[in-house]
């Protein structure tokens, strides 16, 4: 079976109902395991393939915390170009009225327009002692509004602390504070910068931000799906 295939009949078995419900309700949702450990384990290993790569960043060099994250060059590997495809129409779906096209390529063509070109996915490596400070993942104008976050480690064997964290402020109001709990290969999905949220006086608009707690031990990989290109 290929890596579109397999991946294809994971995203399948997720609930639209469900996706739709938790990311009105709390702001985020969990798949089923969407990548085998074989999988999370060939991607952990391209980390060394600088071919595979356009960019690596050096977290503390920008005060974004303490790693290293490498974006993935065109083309993607097979399994993130099928995650990615395979999850837009879903979480496009979930999106509900918004002005979004049922298809990555054609929202993909839509950023291109904008001058947009350049893939986003990522591969995340974080050691002992390292975090990532909360942040949006903002790359132009063009902005599919959720995300996605695959760890790729396994949970108290290849690392210990390295929580996910979500943080939404809202109007006039205290921050509030989410740890996501993830299994390897499981993914979480997000907003990528807003979330409308139904008060007493009608639907309002919280900013989220995203980050990842210290990691106490360990090394911790995981990979970013993100949906729009950068500029």
């Amino acid at each position: 079976m290929s890596a579109a295939d397999a991946v294809a009949r994971r995203v399948a078995r997720i609930d639209p109902a469900a996706l739709a419900r938790d990311l009105a309700v709390q702001g985020w949702a969990l798949t089923p395991p969407l990548l085998a450990a074989a999988e999370c384990d060939a991607l952990v290993r391209t980390w060394n393939d600088d071919a595979r790569f356009r960019r690596t960043v050096d977290m503390a060099r920008f005060r974004f915390g303490e790693g290293t994250y490498r974006y993935f060059a065109a083309p993607l590997p097979p399994l993130v170009a099928a995650l990615r495809a395979g999850l837009y129409p879903l979480l496009a779906r979930a999106c509900g009225d918004a002005d979004l096209p049922p298809t990555l390529d054609r929202f993909l063509a839509r950023c291109a327009a904008a001058g947009q070109r350049r893939p986003t996915p990522l591969l995340l490596r974080y050691a002992a002692g390292g975090y990532n400070c909360l942040h949006q993942d903002r790359y132009g104008e063009v902005a599919f509004p959720l995300q996605a976050t695959i760890l790729l480690s396994r949970p108290g064997a290849d690392f210990s602390g390295g929580e996910f964290l979500l943080v939404e402020q809202r109007p006039r109001a205290q921050s509030i504070a989410r740890v996501v709990p993830l299994g390897r290969g499981q993914a979480v999905v997000f907003p990528n910068q807003h979330r409308p949220v139904q008060g007493t006086r009608g639907t309002y608009r919280v900013s989220v931000r995203h980050g990842v707690g210290e990691v106490r031990s360990g090394v911790r990989f995981a990979l970013g799906v993100i949906f729009h290109d950068a500029a």
